[in-house]
């Protein structure tokens, strides 16, 4: 049987995909699996060993058609469930399922803050849409796989203070209403007390220095008033000597592809994480994760799967969550989902066991 996957963006999502891939290509007798995304996302499925063939969204939605009519598939499982994808299946014309996005109750829960979203992790829902087929979970989590060309050797890019190990801490998301301010960063570094490697875009670089300033012995700071936001220039809290505080920065912002980084995540002692696609890479590779949630709630579904996990949040804030996706600034203007969080770093972890 062959079947086509349907997932275009983005990487946290295309990850959270990897269970179906799995399944199908195990579960399904003599099943041919294919992956239909965006260009961006080939470089970290061409390597996973349970899909035969990608597609790319290169040129038209037409052409890609064209190019899927060609390979005559069996059946299609649409994990992402939008116009584009409703009209690929309709131009196919073969049987097809998709999973349930729950808008609605989405909707509910933004809007009006009622919440009638089901406890089950969209991994799950994910797995419904492809159980007409016989598939079943495997409890096996997510994967993640790495072509050896981008295995990174710590020994050789790291400084001798992260040879004995460090914490990934990926500073990036793609809306800011995801992302910690710089000052929190700084913050949350300070209590980890140990080696950190910041890992983000090129977009995410500058901050990433301006985090390696904050612990670097030369810089002098002053605290700020109480009760005062600090703002540019930012305050660099105190100590930064080494002798009081074991944290040194590694800024790797810009300076790997997603594979390595990925590579980074996996030698990580732990990670912590904003939500966002890291944080799905380091639940495919079992981290411990620290997972920072401002703007969006685990309640979504999104949460780190199949993994042990800390969520740090600013819990019964009354205008949270605020979009199911992100602003470029808070709509309110306090920014308290976080600004407030509480960086309480002995909290029992949890485990998403479904």
């Amino acid at each position: 049987m062959k079947i086509l996957v349907l997932r275009f963006s983005s990487i946290g999502d295309i990850v959270l995909t990897t269970p179906v891939v799995r399944c199908l290509k195990l579960q399904v007798p003599g099943a041919q699996v294919h992956f239909a995304t965006k260009p961006a996302f080939r470089s970290f499925l061409e390597p996973n060993p349970y899909i035969d063939k990608v597609h790319c969204l290169s040129g038209s939605l037409q052409e890609l058609v064209a190019e899927l009519r060609a390979e005559k598939f069996d059946f299609i499982v649409d994990l992402h469930h939008n116009l584009r994808t409703t009209l690929i299946k309709a131009q196919l014309g073969v049987k097809s399922t998709a999973f349930d996005k729950l808008n609605w109750r989405k909707w509910l829960l933004v809007r009006f803050k009622i919440d009638t979203l089901p406890r089950v992790h969209i991994v799950d829902r994910y797995l419904e849409a492809a159980a007409p087929l016989g598939v079943k979970n495997d409890g096996q989590g997510l994967d993640y796989f790495i072509p050896a060309r981008d295995e990174v050797a710590v020994v050789t890019v790291l400084p001798p203070a992260f040879q004995r190990g460090y914490v990934a801490f990926a500073i990036g998301a793609q809306h800011a209403t995801k992302r910690l301010p710089v000052e929190r960063i700084i913050e949350l570094c300070g209590l980890l007390r140990q080696p950190v490697v910041l890992l983000g875009g090129p977009e995410d670089e500058s901050t990433g220095h301006v985090i390696e300033l904050a612990f670097d012995s030369q810089t002098v700071a002053s605290p700020p008033a109480p009760g005062h936001i600090p703002a540019s220039p930012y305050y660099f809290p105190t100590p930064a000597d080494p002798a009081e505080s074991q944290t040194v920065i590694f800024n790797a912002c810009g300076k790997f592809n997603l594979n390595q980084s990925a590579s980074l995540v996996r030698q990580a002692r732990l990670v912590v994480s904003h939500d966002t696609g890291l944080m799905h890479i380091a639940a495919a590779f079992r981290k411990e994760i620290f997972s920072v949630w401002g703007n969006t709630v685990p309640e979504f579904g999104m949460y780190p799967y199949r993994t042990e996990f800390r969520v740090l949040e600013v819990p019964g804030l009354p205008c949270r969550p605020c979009s199911k996706i992100g602003y470029e600034k808070c709509p309110q203007g306090h920014f308290r989902c976080m600004r407030d969080i509480t960086f309480n770093l002995d909290l029992p972890p949890a485990r998403d066991g479904r």
